[in-house]
């Protein structure tokens, strides 16, 4: 599709730049500065679901990443969508992930409650639009300009912010938001022309297809890791539709997601005869299943918004995107699987306490230290900063970059331990 299918507003950038040769397109080079961002190749060694490092098999957020893009590219390509700005989308959904996933996250929310809280997706805002080092806004008053990150063009910013609001005004009086305060400039400007709550539906693909590859991948990483078998005699099922409705739909009953189950387990790539042993022949199975979930979502969802919507080409918010119940509930179970039986053990939440505890002490330490142990940038921020609230942030943004391996190595050479 030809890039003019958006007009001039969605391939503006925040900070106008000199005119680049035309062999490429705005969105072909925003998807290019996220592929070469330091904080894309530092999900490499962050946690997805079983820590990074631990298995060579299972994911990690930059594998998971990766995949997420594959079917959220193919996905949006499909609805018209321009394929690049879905792509950068899903690169960068969880770029503002701490260490240790969402334990890390729950973590630094608590130690920022001061400077206004800690969510990876206001904090992927914040990399894109400042602390990734791509342009300056040499207009700024600030000395020197200040830094506006990978400048990507609205339409690209406006599909990587999933949820287009602040702190404490979610419309459905959730905790998640998608911008911190000092960070609103650059939110209001993305958000120009938006309905209000509305995300364009670039973003919605990219949301979908998350969705879509951690209940899938992570089902496969807890088969192949041992947690459970898909022998579904011998699931729980009290206890896995009790953590769908706590973690992921309050209103998804036991019939629905009972209905779910058995339709899933109807299908013919269902994994039967034994248990996983781990050999090729079980890997492949298993990952032939995979491939027919994510076929069967996303099929699903193409076929419903195109019904609804015609067939485009469906781009920002001309459209919705349509996920029919009975693939949401499918999805649901699947993530309530892998939460019950990998996220919730007794073993995990030890090892969780530990991270948030250590988190928590980086934190301190860094705060009491008054940015002398800070990485240059961000210990140029705490100068900069003119109150608690900014010097704070500071901090949450040195320890938020961390990955799980170099969490630890602060850890030993501050804490000593």
């Amino acid at each position: 599709m030809s890039e003019h299918t958006y007009g001039s507003e969605a391939r503006q950038r925040y900070v106008t730049e000199p005119p680049k040769r035309a062999e490429r397109t705005p969105f072909e080079r925003d998807r290019a500065r996220i592929v070469h961002a330091s904080a894309l190749r530092r999900l490499s060694a962050k946690t997805q679901v079983m820590g990074a490092g631990t298995d060579d098999f299972v994911r990690n957020r930059l594998t998971h990443t990766l995949e997420v893009a594959q079917v959220a590219r193919e996905l949006g390509k499909g609805l018209g969508c321009d394929p690049d700005i879905v792509d950068s989308a899903a690169l960068s959904h969880d770029l503002g992930h701490p260490p240790f996933g969402h334990n890390g996250e729950a973590a630094l929310d608590h130690a920022a409650e001061t400077c206004g809280g800690f969510e990876g997706n206001a904090q992927t805002l914040r990399l894109l639009c400042r602390l990734e080092s791509k342009t300056f806004d040499d207009s700024s008053d600030v000395g020197g300009g200040r830094s506006v990150g990978l400048n990507l063009t609205r339409a690209t910013l406006s599909a990587c912010v999933k949820y287009p609001w602040a702190r404490g005004e979610a419309p459905d009086g959730g905790p998640k938001f998608g911008v911190y305060a000092d960070d609103r400039p650059v939110f209001d400007w993305l958000r120009e022309g938006a309905p209000e709550g509305g995300r364009p539906i670039e973003a919605q693909v990219m949301d979908l297809s998350d969705d879509i590859a951690y209940s899938v991948h992570d089902v496969e990483d807890a088969v192949f890791g041992g947690f459970f078998s898909l022998d579904i005699v011998t699931f729980d099922l009290g206890a896995v539709f009790a953590v769908a409705r706590d973690w992921y739909d309050s209103t998804a009953d036991d019939d629905r997601l009972g209905a779910a189950l058995e339709r899933l387990h109807a299908l013919d790539d269902w994994p039967r005869g034994r248990d996983f042993d781990g050999s090729r022949r079980a890997r492949a199975e298993l990952k032939n299943f995979t491939s027919t979930l994510i076929g069967r979502f996303a099929t699903a969802a193409h076929a419903a918004t195109v019904e609804r919507w015609g067939s485009g080409p469906l781009i920002r918010y001309e459209a919705d995107l349509e996920v029919p119940e009975p693939t949401r509930d499918e999805i649901t179970v699947l993530k309530a699987l892998a939460a019950h039986y990998v996220m919730r053990t007794d073993r995990r939440a030890e090892v969780q306490d530990r991270q948030r505890e250590l988190l928590q002490a980086l934190v301190d330490v860094l705060a009491r230290g008054e940015g002398r142990d800070l990485e240059p940038d961000f210990a140029a921020d705490y100068a900069e900063a003119t109150d608690d609230s900014g010097r704070l942030r500071a901090v949450i943004d040195q320890v938020a970059s961390l990955t799980d391996v170099s969490a630890r190595a602060w850890g030993l050479r501050l804490l000593d331990h």
